[in-house]
């Protein structure tokens, strides 16, 4: 099955995520392993759901390339993240 990591950064802009998102291109060029994510603004700040075959494969993606342009997008303070192995995994219509 897939390993879920949560994540939660208060801190994170939504244009920050932005930025993010334009430098490292996680979409045009999927990182090896990624199933799935989806990222939101609550009252709390920034959050992140994402799929992952394991959280080597998501700490090798920030090792390799997230963490460059988190650092180069000015984000601050340090995110709460959390991995599950998932009992199983259910995505119509996505």
């Amino acid at each position: 099955m897939a390993t879920v990591m949560l994540m939660h950064w208060p801190e994170v802009t939504k244009e920050q995520y932005e930025e993010v998102r334009r430098t490292v291109k996680w979409e045009e060029n999927p990182p090896d392993g990624a199933k799935f994510h989806t990222a939101w603004m609550a009252g709390d700040g920034f959050h992140v759901l994402d799929l992952w075959d394991s959280q080597q494969h998501f700490e090798k993606f920030l090792q390799n390339r997230l963490a460059a342009g988190v650092a180069a997008a000015g984000v601050t303070g340090q995110p709460k993240v959390e991995f599950a192995e998932t009992l199983s995994v259910f995505a119509p219509n996505v």
